[in-house]
Protein backbone atom coordinates (compact mmCIF):
# COMPACT_ATOMS: atom_id res chain seq x y z
CA UNK A 1 0.00 0.00 0.00
CA UNK A 2 1.42 3.95 -1.14
CA UNK A 3 1.90 6.10 1.67
CA UNK A 4 3.24 9.42 2.20
CA UNK A 5 7.00 9.29 2.39
CA UNK A 6 7.81 10.93 5.82
CA UNK A 7 11.47 9.99 6.03
CA UNK A 8 13.92 11.83 3.45
CA UNK A 9 17.01 10.79 2.95
CA UNK A 10 19.91 13.34 1.93
CA UNK A 11 23.20 12.50 0.06
CA UNK A 12 25.76 15.21 0.57
CA UNK A 13 29.06 15.57 -1.10
CA UNK A 14 31.96 17.29 -0.50
CA UNK A 15 30.65 20.77 -1.39
CA UNK A 16 27.67 20.25 1.54
CA UNK A 17 24.74 21.65 1.45
CA UNK A 18 25.41 23.57 -1.50
CA UNK A 19 25.03 20.66 -3.68
CA UNK A 20 21.82 20.46 -2.42
CA UNK A 21 18.91 21.09 -5.04
CA UNK A 22 16.15 23.29 -3.97
CA UNK A 23 13.31 20.46 -3.74
CA UNK A 24 16.26 18.92 -1.01
CA UNK A 25 16.56 21.87 0.88
CA UNK A 26 13.14 22.64 1.52
CA UNK A 27 12.47 18.69 2.79
CA UNK A 28 15.11 19.45 5.19
CA UNK A 29 14.18 22.61 6.20
CA UNK A 30 11.04 20.88 7.25
CA UNK A 31 12.40 17.93 9.10
CA UNK A 32 11.34 18.26 13.20
CA UNK A 33 14.64 15.31 13.58
CA UNK A 34 18.12 15.64 11.62
CA UNK A 35 20.01 12.37 11.73
CA UNK A 36 23.68 12.04 10.42
CA UNK A 37 27.01 11.82 11.26
CA UNK A 38 28.59 15.04 13.32
CA UNK A 39 30.61 16.29 10.46
CA UNK A 40 27.14 16.34 8.38
CA UNK A 41 25.57 18.01 11.63
CA UNK A 42 28.24 20.80 11.77
CA UNK A 43 26.99 22.06 8.39
CA UNK A 44 23.66 22.26 8.92
CA UNK A 45 24.50 25.85 11.33
CA UNK A 46 22.17 27.13 14.14
CA UNK A 47 18.09 25.34 13.55
CA UNK A 48 15.48 24.54 15.91
CA UNK A 49 15.54 21.33 14.44
CA UNK A 50 15.99 18.21 16.82
CA UNK A 51 19.27 16.39 16.04
CA UNK A 52 20.98 13.10 16.43
CA UNK A 53 24.66 11.72 16.36
CA UNK A 54 24.73 8.31 14.65
CA UNK A 55 25.81 6.27 17.18
CA UNK A 56 27.60 2.80 17.22
CA UNK A 57 26.31 0.86 16.15
CA UNK A 58 23.96 2.77 13.96
CA UNK A 59 20.82 0.58 14.26
CA UNK A 60 20.66 1.97 17.72
CA UNK A 61 19.20 5.11 15.96
CA UNK A 62 16.38 3.38 14.86
CA UNK A 63 14.12 3.41 17.45
CA UNK A 64 14.38 7.19 17.73
CA UNK A 65 13.64 7.47 13.53
CA UNK A 66 10.14 4.96 14.05
CA UNK A 67 9.19 6.70 17.02
CA UNK A 68 8.98 9.48 14.34
CA UNK A 69 7.02 7.83 11.91
CA UNK A 70 4.37 10.17 10.43
CA UNK A 71 6.58 13.13 11.33
CA UNK A 72 9.25 14.76 8.66
CA UNK A 73 12.68 13.22 9.48
CA UNK A 74 16.21 13.87 7.77
CA UNK A 75 18.68 11.26 7.55
CA UNK A 76 22.00 13.20 5.90
CA UNK A 77 24.75 10.65 4.04
CA UNK A 78 27.56 10.89 2.03
CA UNK A 79 26.97 10.53 -1.88
CA UNK A 80 24.23 8.50 -2.45
CA UNK A 81 22.79 6.99 0.50
CA UNK A 82 22.24 3.61 -1.63
CA UNK A 83 25.36 3.11 -2.50
CA UNK A 84 27.30 1.25 0.36
CA UNK A 85 25.46 3.77 2.56
CA UNK A 86 22.73 3.68 4.87
CA UNK A 87 19.62 3.42 2.92
CA UNK A 88 19.01 -0.07 2.02
CA UNK A 89 19.47 -0.80 5.94
CA UNK A 90 16.84 1.63 6.36
CA UNK A 91 14.66 -0.15 3.47
CA UNK A 92 15.06 -3.30 5.76
CA UNK A 93 12.92 -1.49 8.29
CA UNK A 94 11.16 0.94 6.87
CA UNK A 95 8.64 0.60 3.52
CA UNK A 96 10.41 2.26 0.29
CA UNK A 97 7.12 3.93 -0.34
CA UNK A 98 7.53 5.98 3.37
CA UNK A 99 11.13 7.39 1.97
CA UNK A 100 12.27 9.63 -0.79
CA UNK A 101 15.72 9.61 -1.91
CA UNK A 102 17.71 12.98 -2.53
CA UNK A 103 21.41 11.46 -3.85
CA UNK A 104 23.85 13.01 -4.95
CA UNK A 105 26.59 11.57 -6.95
CA UNK A 106 29.09 8.81 -5.21
CA UNK A 107 32.78 8.66 -4.59
CA UNK A 108 32.50 5.68 -6.98
CA UNK A 109 30.67 7.84 -10.22
CA UNK A 110 33.27 10.78 -8.97
CA UNK A 111 36.41 8.87 -8.85
CA UNK A 112 35.13 7.49 -12.52
CA UNK A 113 34.68 11.17 -13.79
CA UNK A 114 38.63 11.94 -12.99
CA UNK A 115 40.12 8.96 -14.19
CA UNK A 116 37.86 8.54 -17.32
CA UNK A 117 37.34 5.14 -16.38
CA UNK A 118 34.17 3.49 -17.00
CA UNK A 119 32.20 2.69 -13.37
CA UNK A 120 30.36 -0.32 -15.06
CA UNK A 121 33.99 -2.01 -15.88
CA UNK A 122 35.05 -1.90 -12.72
CA UNK A 123 35.10 -3.68 -9.36
CA UNK A 124 33.46 -1.77 -6.35
CA UNK A 125 34.51 -2.11 -3.17
CA UNK A 126 33.65 -1.03 0.31
CA UNK A 127 37.00 -1.54 2.93
CA UNK A 128 35.14 1.21 4.99
CA UNK A 129 34.70 -0.60 8.40
CA UNK A 130 35.53 -3.96 6.55
CA UNK A 131 38.69 -6.19 6.06
CA UNK A 132 41.67 -5.11 3.63
CA UNK A 133 41.74 -8.78 1.41
CA UNK A 134 38.17 -8.73 0.68
CA UNK A 135 40.09 -6.64 -2.13
CA UNK A 136 41.90 -10.18 -2.98
CA UNK A 137 39.65 -11.76 -4.79
CA UNK A 138 39.16 -8.50 -7.33
CA UNK A 139 42.92 -8.94 -8.19
CA UNK A 140 42.65 -10.19 -11.55
CA UNK A 141 44.58 -9.37 -14.70
CA UNK A 142 44.46 -6.29 -16.09
CA UNK A 143 41.43 -4.96 -13.71
CA UNK A 144 40.16 -1.66 -12.44
CA UNK A 145 38.72 -1.64 -9.20
CA UNK A 146 37.45 1.15 -6.96
CA UNK A 147 37.23 1.01 -2.65
CA UNK A 148 36.67 3.21 -0.43
CA UNK A 149 39.27 3.22 2.40
CA UNK A 150 38.12 2.91 5.68
CA UNK A 151 40.41 5.76 6.66
CA UNK A 152 43.97 7.30 5.78
CA UNK A 153 46.35 4.78 6.25
CA UNK A 154 43.86 2.09 3.59
CA UNK A 155 46.11 3.61 0.52
CA UNK A 156 48.99 2.36 2.19
CA UNK A 157 47.95 -0.99 3.63
CA UNK A 158 46.91 -1.94 -0.12
CA UNK A 159 49.99 -1.44 -1.82
CA UNK A 160 51.57 -3.05 1.16
CA UNK A 161 49.02 -6.53 0.14
CA UNK A 162 49.53 -5.56 -3.46
CA UNK A 163 53.35 -6.26 -3.58
CA UNK A 164 53.26 -9.45 -1.17
CA UNK A 165 50.92 -10.58 -3.78
CA UNK A 166 52.86 -10.17 -6.61
CA UNK A 167 51.02 -7.27 -8.13
CA UNK A 168 54.27 -4.55 -7.37
CA UNK A 169 53.61 -2.12 -10.43
CA UNK A 170 49.84 -1.99 -10.29
CA UNK A 171 48.94 1.58 -10.08
CA UNK A 172 47.44 3.01 -7.32
CA UNK A 173 45.31 6.56 -7.56
CA UNK A 174 44.30 7.60 -4.28
CA UNK A 175 41.09 10.64 -4.60
CA UNK A 176 40.56 12.72 -1.22
CA UNK A 177 37.77 14.66 -0.96
CA UNK A 178 36.20 14.75 -4.36
CA UNK A 179 34.29 17.50 -5.52
CA UNK A 180 35.15 20.09 -2.72
CA UNK A 181 37.92 22.78 -2.37
CA UNK A 182 40.34 20.35 -0.88
CA UNK A 183 39.91 17.90 -4.17
CA UNK A 184 43.60 16.16 -4.43
CA UNK A 185 44.61 13.07 -6.66
CA UNK A 186 47.78 11.14 -6.61
CA UNK A 187 49.06 8.07 -8.19
CA UNK A 188 51.87 5.73 -7.58
CA UNK A 189 52.88 2.03 -8.21
CA UNK A 190 52.13 -0.41 -5.28
CA UNK A 191 56.27 -0.81 -5.10
CA UNK A 192 56.51 2.90 -4.93
CA UNK A 193 53.65 4.05 -3.04
CA UNK A 194 54.95 6.24 -0.44
CA UNK A 195 52.22 8.89 -0.09
CA UNK A 196 52.22 10.24 2.86
CA UNK A 197 49.13 12.85 4.63
CA UNK A 198 46.27 11.43 2.90
CA UNK A 199 42.76 12.53 4.01
CA UNK A 200 40.58 10.15 6.16
CA UNK A 201 37.94 10.25 3.25
CA UNK A 202 39.91 9.10 0.28
CA UNK A 203 38.84 6.54 -2.47
CA UNK A 204 41.61 4.37 -3.59
CA UNK A 205 41.50 3.37 -7.94
CA UNK A 206 43.56 0.58 -8.68
CA UNK A 207 44.76 -0.73 -12.35
CA UNK A 208 46.31 -4.16 -11.85
CA UNK A 209 47.72 -4.53 -14.77
CA UNK A 210 49.58 -7.63 -15.52
CA UNK A 211 52.45 -8.59 -13.20
CA UNK A 212 54.15 -12.00 -14.12
CA UNK A 213 54.53 -14.11 -11.17
CA UNK A 214 51.32 -12.54 -9.59
CA UNK A 215 48.93 -14.46 -7.41
CA UNK A 216 46.10 -13.99 -9.10
CA UNK A 217 42.95 -16.30 -7.58
CA UNK A 218 41.59 -18.73 -10.80
CA UNK A 219 38.22 -17.94 -11.35
CA UNK A 220 37.18 -21.93 -11.62
CA UNK A 221 36.67 -24.26 -8.57
CA UNK A 222 39.64 -26.53 -7.41
CA UNK A 223 42.50 -24.28 -6.43
CA UNK A 224 45.76 -26.10 -6.17
CA UNK A 225 46.42 -27.51 -2.93
CA UNK A 226 49.46 -25.22 -2.34
CA UNK A 227 47.06 -21.98 -2.03
CA UNK A 228 46.06 -23.39 1.10
CA UNK A 229 47.88 -24.23 4.42
CA UNK A 230 47.10 -27.46 5.27
CA UNK A 231 48.05 -30.75 7.68
CA UNK A 232 47.23 -33.25 5.02
CA UNK A 233 43.49 -32.80 6.24
CA UNK A 234 42.51 -31.10 2.68
CA UNK A 235 39.71 -32.35 -0.03
CA UNK A 236 42.16 -33.02 -2.87
CA UNK A 237 42.14 -30.06 -6.13
CA UNK A 238 41.03 -32.34 -8.23
CA UNK A 239 38.14 -33.90 -5.82
CA UNK A 240 37.60 -30.56 -4.56
CA UNK A 241 36.36 -28.98 -7.91
CA UNK A 242 33.79 -32.18 -8.37
CA UNK A 243 32.97 -31.56 -4.79
CA UNK A 244 31.63 -27.78 -5.47
CA UNK A 245 30.06 -28.73 -8.79
CA UNK A 246 27.68 -31.29 -6.93
CA UNK A 247 27.11 -28.63 -4.07
CA UNK A 248 26.19 -26.20 -7.24
CA UNK A 249 26.62 -22.64 -5.26
CA UNK A 250 24.57 -20.19 -6.38
CA UNK A 251 24.37 -16.78 -5.47
CA UNK A 252 23.45 -15.19 -1.74
CA UNK A 253 23.34 -19.26 -0.60
CA UNK A 254 24.88 -20.37 2.79
CA UNK A 255 26.62 -23.59 3.23
CA UNK A 256 27.69 -25.74 6.05
CA UNK A 257 31.12 -27.20 5.56
CA UNK A 258 30.78 -30.09 8.35
CA UNK A 259 34.26 -31.25 9.37
CA UNK A 260 36.01 -28.31 7.47
CA UNK A 261 39.96 -29.53 8.15
CA UNK A 262 41.60 -26.79 6.49
CA UNK A 263 38.58 -24.69 4.95
CA UNK A 264 38.95 -25.06 1.48
CA UNK A 265 35.90 -26.78 0.34
CA UNK A 266 34.02 -23.56 2.64
CA UNK A 267 36.29 -20.92 1.49
CA UNK A 268 35.79 -21.57 -2.40
CA UNK A 269 32.24 -21.93 -1.87
CA UNK A 270 32.52 -18.17 -0.87
CA UNK A 271 34.76 -17.16 -4.41
CA UNK A 272 32.20 -18.38 -6.28
CA UNK A 273 29.79 -15.05 -5.44
CA UNK A 274 30.57 -12.17 -2.79
CA UNK A 275 27.34 -12.80 -1.17
CA UNK A 276 27.77 -16.09 -0.49
CA UNK A 277 27.75 -17.35 3.03
CA UNK A 278 29.60 -20.29 4.97
CA UNK A 279 30.30 -21.65 7.89
CA UNK A 280 33.19 -24.11 8.95
CA UNK A 281 32.76 -26.42 11.62
CA UNK A 282 35.99 -27.97 12.88
CA UNK A 283 36.56 -29.71 16.23
CA UNK A 284 40.45 -29.40 16.19
CA UNK A 285 41.83 -25.88 17.79
CA UNK A 286 44.79 -25.57 15.15
CA UNK A 287 42.87 -26.24 12.15
CA UNK A 288 40.21 -24.06 13.36
CA UNK A 289 43.17 -21.35 13.86
CA UNK A 290 44.71 -22.56 9.76
CA UNK A 291 40.98 -22.12 8.47
CA UNK A 292 41.17 -18.44 9.60
CA UNK A 293 44.36 -17.62 7.65
CA UNK A 294 43.48 -19.51 5.05
CA UNK A 295 40.14 -17.20 4.55
CA UNK A 296 42.52 -14.31 4.62
CA UNK A 297 45.08 -14.94 2.40
CA UNK A 298 42.17 -15.90 -0.20
CA UNK A 299 40.19 -13.19 0.79
CA UNK A 300 36.52 -14.09 2.50
CA UNK A 301 37.53 -12.78 5.86
CA UNK A 302 33.63 -13.09 6.61
CA UNK A 303 33.95 -16.67 6.56
CA UNK A 304 32.32 -17.86 9.78
CA UNK A 305 34.33 -20.74 11.80
CA UNK A 306 32.85 -22.82 14.46
CA UNK A 307 35.27 -24.18 16.84
CA UNK A 308 33.08 -27.59 17.41
CA UNK A 309 31.57 -30.78 16.96
CA UNK A 310 28.76 -31.55 15.06
CA UNK A 311 25.82 -32.52 15.89
CA UNK A 312 25.95 -30.84 18.60
CA UNK A 313 27.71 -28.01 16.79
CA UNK A 314 24.78 -27.55 14.23
CA UNK A 315 22.22 -26.83 16.48
CA UNK A 316 20.95 -23.03 16.40
CA UNK A 317 22.82 -22.08 12.84
CA UNK A 318 20.88 -20.73 10.44
CA UNK A 319 19.06 -23.09 7.47
CA UNK A 320 21.53 -24.03 5.20
CA UNK A 321 21.25 -23.99 1.07
CA UNK A 322 23.88 -26.86 1.05
CA UNK A 323 25.63 -28.99 3.07
CA UNK A 324 29.03 -30.86 3.13
CA UNK A 325 30.61 -33.46 5.03
CA UNK A 326 33.91 -33.94 4.97
CA UNK A 327 34.31 -35.50 8.06
CA UNK A 328 32.08 -37.29 11.35
CA UNK A 329 29.74 -38.70 8.57
CA UNK A 330 29.80 -41.74 10.46
CA UNK A 331 29.12 -39.81 14.28
CA UNK A 332 25.19 -40.91 14.77
CA UNK A 333 23.03 -38.61 13.98
CA UNK A 334 25.15 -36.42 11.89
CA UNK A 335 23.76 -36.83 8.43
CA UNK A 336 20.14 -37.13 9.70
CA UNK A 337 20.23 -33.64 11.02
CA UNK A 338 21.86 -32.36 8.05
CA UNK A 339 19.04 -33.57 5.95
CA UNK A 340 16.41 -32.64 8.35
CA UNK A 341 17.91 -28.59 8.67
CA UNK A 342 18.76 -28.45 4.66
CA UNK A 343 16.70 -26.15 2.99
CA UNK A 344 14.11 -27.43 0.19
CA UNK A 345 15.79 -27.08 -2.80
CA UNK A 346 18.99 -27.76 -1.03
CA UNK A 347 21.98 -30.09 -2.06
CA UNK A 348 23.76 -32.33 0.33
CA UNK A 349 27.30 -33.67 -0.61
CA UNK A 350 29.22 -36.37 1.48
CA UNK A 351 32.45 -37.57 0.68
CA UNK A 352 33.97 -41.21 1.77
CA UNK A 353 37.23 -42.38 1.76
CA UNK A 354 37.09 -45.41 4.12
CA UNK A 355 34.87 -48.27 3.51
CA UNK A 356 32.94 -47.88 6.67
CA UNK A 357 31.87 -44.55 5.59
CA UNK A 358 31.39 -45.76 2.25
CA UNK A 359 28.37 -48.11 3.26
CA UNK A 360 27.03 -45.67 5.54
CA UNK A 361 26.53 -43.07 2.35
CA UNK A 362 25.38 -46.33 0.50
CA UNK A 363 22.49 -46.78 3.21
CA UNK A 364 21.81 -43.42 3.19
CA UNK A 365 21.19 -43.40 -0.79
CA UNK A 366 19.27 -46.15 -0.25
CA UNK A 367 16.70 -44.77 2.09
CA UNK A 368 16.42 -40.78 0.73
CA UNK A 369 18.21 -40.84 -3.02
CA UNK A 370 20.81 -39.29 -4.19
CA UNK A 371 24.05 -40.27 -6.97
CA UNK A 372 26.49 -42.48 -5.85
CA UNK A 373 29.97 -41.91 -7.41
CA UNK A 374 33.00 -43.15 -7.27
CA UNK A 375 35.87 -40.60 -8.19
CA UNK A 376 39.84 -42.12 -8.66
CA UNK A 377 42.78 -39.89 -9.49
CA UNK A 378 46.06 -41.26 -10.32
CA UNK A 379 49.59 -39.61 -10.92
CA UNK A 380 52.49 -39.94 -13.03
CA UNK A 381 55.23 -40.59 -11.09
CA UNK A 382 59.00 -42.01 -11.74
CA UNK A 383 59.33 -45.96 -11.92
CA UNK A 384 62.89 -46.18 -11.74
CA UNK A 385 63.95 -45.14 -15.39
CA UNK A 386 60.11 -44.85 -16.40
CA UNK A 387 56.69 -43.39 -15.29
CA UNK A 388 54.37 -45.15 -14.05
CA UNK A 389 50.68 -44.27 -12.61
CA UNK A 390 50.42 -43.71 -9.00
CA UNK A 391 46.75 -44.26 -7.95
CA UNK A 392 45.35 -42.02 -5.03
CA UNK A 393 42.38 -43.70 -2.52
CA UNK A 394 38.99 -43.73 -4.29
CA UNK A 395 36.42 -41.22 -2.92
CA UNK A 396 33.00 -42.27 -2.80
CA UNK A 397 31.04 -38.68 -3.36
CA UNK A 398 27.06 -39.11 -2.41
CA UNK A 399 24.97 -36.03 -3.60
CA UNK A 400 21.14 -35.42 -2.81
CA UNK A 401 18.71 -33.06 -3.70
CA UNK A 402 15.95 -31.79 -1.01
CA UNK A 403 12.99 -31.54 -3.29
CA UNK A 404 10.47 -30.92 -0.65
Amino acid sequence: MSQTPWLSLFGIGEDGLEGLSSAARQALAQACLVVGGQRHLAMLGPSGQERLAWPSPLTDAFPAILARRGQPVAILATGDPFQFGIGSTLASVISPDEMISFPHLSAFSLAANRLGWAQQDCALVSLHGRALERIIPHLQPDAQIMALSWDGTTPGKLAELLVTRGCGTAELTVLEALGGPNERIRSATAAQFALTDVAALNTVAIRVGRNAGARYLPLTGGLSDDWFEHDGQITKHEIRAVTLSALAPRRGELLWDIGAGSGSIAIEWMLTHSSNRAVAIEPRADRVARIGRNALALGVPDLTILHGSAPAALERLAQPDAIFIGGGATVDGVVLLAWQALRPGGRLVANAVTLETQSLLLDWRQRIGGHLTQIAISEAEPIGGFTGWKPARPIVQWRVEKLV
